[in-house]
């Protein structure tokens, strides 16, 4: 590459990225008079970070065991934010108080890739991407303007034994958001060059045209000012009213209720623009068409209207909670709640669906589709005992109402099934797919679903000291469950990155959810020493947690269902392996088959699951600890001022021997992939390749997380 276009992919170890910020605030408390007080606070946010290529976006991109990454296919991300809001807190006599809330802030993030326009170029070998080079696909003058309005007021009504609180709120987003995902080309869902073949494909000049139109797009993009920008305008309105009841000395009520209503003011307006801008409908010479027959769930057929949105619709939230101090002294209270709660969803999927009326129909929301709401109920116990030590018990369940999950409308109900070892379901392409102009389509559709759960239970035991010493151990159990993960901003990378059902991707599957460590003990204690005019405190805080989730999936789309990460792996018997087709020559074939046999063996999920498919996030990395150590030193100055020096150490025990501390994962996106697959469209049979240098499940963490890190601090106390 650098000896046919000079193009420089940067080195490929040896590097570091950086990172700096500078930020400040400032406040001021203006005591108006009596009855009014008024405070204004504004802050300030300059900072940078420099990373690798997006990790998991349109496919695993590492850097991992598995994948090699350029310094150039990285880049910076500048992160600016402006922030002002004004609190007028007021109190009539001893009745009624007022606070009012207006507030704005400005993001202003971009990206400076380190790369020159380029394609991207991603490479595989035995079948799983092995390098990516050439440009952050995601970064080519990625800019994202947002500007939040907030107001709110809280009206407190104080009436003998009743606290009677009425409020609302009205909050108002703008989106500019500059995304060109196929700015330097459509490379980024080409299939990945075999590394066998890459030299020849550079040398050939079957590339040269992709190159030249790279520098093209950023010539003329920037000559005229034709880069892609969606502007998306949304928001939020609440209507709430809460009673806490003292019904006696040791027992207090809480009954309230809240409505949310989404709002999304001229969107409808600003998609069509950009259907207009994209020369309006299909038959009209565009690329919008509403014609296109889909598939929902269960197969039936689905048009969509682009400029819809979702339904208007007011959510109501009632919510009931109690206190009941037991002896009336706070030696032990019981407390607990029930309730549903309505919060909000990233709203660059609806940008998506602003930015993108394709006729393919990259992303489009649902239009019943409804903000996320989940009923929680709580109950938890304080218990004081031994002098100030203090026990405290809370268990949580919530359970989804509103939850999320991305569906591919181009599949109908599929009606062929694999050959072989594994029989699962698949979709054949001209039967079982939304065809459009002869190819398959893909429609990801935001959709709700009401799977999923979580049940958490903590229990802790905290002791204080006069002197500020503190002890703190405790232990959280959690069992959390979803239908759909869901940690991407591209609706494609929503569907994919989300196991899939086997019997048909578009039915939720109740799973584990990717979220949350299901053990999890954690410690925290200081230790504070006073002398003359000098004090020291001394602090850990230690956790010792079962990991993270994951999932085998195959590395390619071995049911036909327009994804190559969601599809859970079978897992074979050994005889079943022999039996089974791999790729290469009849050598390479023996050592796959006797190379897959050792990782099951070796790997305590897989070799328990012989016979059988993989679960959903049905795996657990290792167990990991962590401490950390953070000193203060303090000098009393004789106008009780101080001056403070702190020292923190992260993962201190990293820094005493560099084998504590370190974090093993299988993967870093939640979806391992071991085995790569293709399959035959006319008889269906997959062929499988397994990479033989893979011999063990698990790979050392070389990020900060599994890296002790130090800070010095100085503060000055008055």
């Amino acid at each position: 590459m650098k000896q046919r276009y000079d193009y420089d992919t940067g080195p490929y170890e040896n590097y570091k990225h950086n990172t700096d910020n500078q930020k400040g605030l400032l406040k001021l408390d203006w005591n108006i008079n009596n009855v009014h007080k008024l405070t204004l606070t504004g802050n300030f946010l300059d900072a940078l970070k420099e990373k690798p290529a997006h990790p998991s976006a349109i496919g695993r991109r590492g850097p991992d065991f598995l994948t090699l990454q350029f310094r150039n296919s990285g880049y910076q991300i500048n992160n600016k934010l402006y922030s002002t809001i004004a609190e007028l807190k007021s109190l009539f006599g001893n009745r009624y108080a007022n606070k009012l809330q207006i507030g704005f802030t400005a993001f202003r993030d971009s990206r400076d890739p380190f790369s020159e326009p380029f394609p991207v170029l991603n490479i595989s070998k035995d079948g799983t991407r092995y390098i990516v080079a050439g440009h952050e696909p995601f970064s080519i003058n990625n800019r994202l303007d947002q500007n939040v309005y907030q107001i709110n007021n809280n009206f407190t009504i104080y009436s003998g034994k009743h606290t009677v609180t009425l409020g609302g709120s009205l909050e108002r987003f703008d989106f500019n958001n500059s995304f060109n995902l196929t700015g330097y080309g459509t490379r980024v869902f080409f299939p990945d060059i075999p590394i066998e073949n890459f030299q020849a494909f550079i040398n050939s000049g079957d590339f040269d045209a992709e190159v030249q139109a790279a520098e093209d797009a950023y010539m003329n993009n920037n000559l005229n000012d034709s880069w892609a920008l969606a502007e998306t305008n949304l928001g939020q309105f609440a209507l709430y009213a809460q009673d806490e009841w003292a019904l006696s000395s040791k027992l207090v009520l809480t009954a309230g209720l809240r409505m949310d209503m989404p709002l999304y003011f001229n969107t409808p307006d600003l998609i069509q623009e950009n259907i207009d801008r994209k020369g309006g409908l299909l038959a009209d010479g565009g690329t919008y068409d509403p014609t296109i027959v889909y598939s929902d769930e269960n197969g039936n057929p689905i048009t969509f209207d682009h400029t819809k949105l979702p339904d208007q619709t007011p959510l109501f939230s009632p919510r009931l909670g109690f206190n009941y101090d037991i002896f009336g002294d706070r030696s032990a209270q019981l407390r607990g709640g029930s309730g549903l709660f309505t919060g909000r969803f990233p709203f660059v999927w609806i940008g998506n669906q602003v930015a993108n009326p394709d006729f393919f129909f990259y992303c489009i929301t649902h239009p019943d589709f409804k903000f996320p709401q989940v009923w929680r109920s709580n109950l938890g116990y304080d218990q004081e005992f031994w002098d100030g030590w203090i026990g405290s018990l809370d268990v949580i369940f919530t359970k989804d109402f509103n939850a999320m999950m991305v569906r591919n409308y181009g599949l109908k109900l599929p009606s062929g099934n694999l050959q072989g070892v594994d029989n699962r379901p698949v979709y054949i392409s001209d039967s079982d797919r939304v065809l459009v102009f002869g190819a398959p389509t893909n429609a990801y559709v935001f959709t709700n679903v009401s799977e999923g759960y979580s049940f958490n239970t903590t229990l802790q035991i905290t002791k204080n000291w006069e002197d500020g010493s503190m002890l703190q151990i405790g232990y959280n159990f959690m069992d959390a469950r979803d239908a759909a993960s869901i940690d991407a901003e591209i609706s494609s990378d929503a569907y994919d990155r989300n196991p899939g059902n086997i019997s048909h991707t578009n039915d939720p599957e109740l799973a584990p959810s990717l979220y949350g460590n299901k053990h999890r003990f954690v410690g925290a204690g200081s230790k504070r020493f006073r002398y003359g005019s000098f004090g020291t405190t001394i602090s850990i805080f230690s956790e010792f947690v079962k990991g993270g989730r994951y999932s085998y999936t195959y590395s390619g789309d071995i049911n036909g269902d327009g994804s190559g990460l969601n599809d859970l792996i079978y897992i074979p018997t050994n005889g079943e392996i022999d039996g089974m087709q791999f790729s290469g020559d009849a050598a390479a074939q023996s050592a796959q088959r006797a190379g897959l046999k050792e990782y099951i063996r070796k790997d305590d999920y897989l070799s328990t699951r012989r016979g059988q498919y993989a679960e959903k996030y049905g795996a657990l990395s290792p167990w990991y600890s962590r401490w950390d150590m953070r000193i203060l030193q303090d000098y009393y100055l004789p106008n009780n001022n101080v001056v403070q020096l702190s020292l923190d150490i992260l993962n201190v025990g990293n820094l005493l021997n560099s084998d504590w501390g370190i974090r093993q994962f299988a993967t870093a996106t939640g979806l391992a992939q071991p085995i790569a697959v293709s399959v035959d469209p006319n008889t269906l049979v997959p062929t499988y390749t397994f990479d033989t240098d893979q011999t063990s499940t698990f790979f050392n963490d070389f990020g900060l997380a599994s890296r002790w890190q130090m800070q010095l601090g100085l503060r000055y106390i008055f």
